[in-house]
């Protein structure tokens, strides 16, 4: 969890280090880091004043890709890995539903 805390957009402004989380876990997480990333970032750049700002920024939820039925969500399946098209077909595998 914490590499994917790491993973988003970091900007540095003025002795101000701003991660950018999602989520109040992320944000609890990046809350328990900040006294070590504030150690570490001083100690390898030598800087006396630095401080780290955590930004919560909300999830965007798209709704033209929400897959409702069995049916849609094995086309879906089959688009995004189509050995599994494949399996189906070699072990004559059907669907019910």
């Amino acid at each position: 969890m914490e590499l994917a805390i790491l993973d988003q957009e970091i900007k540095v402004e003025n002795g101000v280090v701003t991660i950018e989380v999602v989520g109040s876990v992320q944000e609890e997480i990046a809350n328990k880091m900040r006294p070590d990333l504030v150690s570490q970032i001083r100690s390898l750049s030598g800087a006396d004043q630095l401080s780290i700002q955590i930004l919560l920024k909300e999830e965007v939820e798209t709704n033209s890709n929400r897959l409702y039925t069995n049916s849609e969500k094995l086309t879906y399946l089959k688009e995004k890995h189509p050995a599994l098209m494949e399996l189906q077909r070699k072990f004559g595998l059907e669907v019910d539903f």
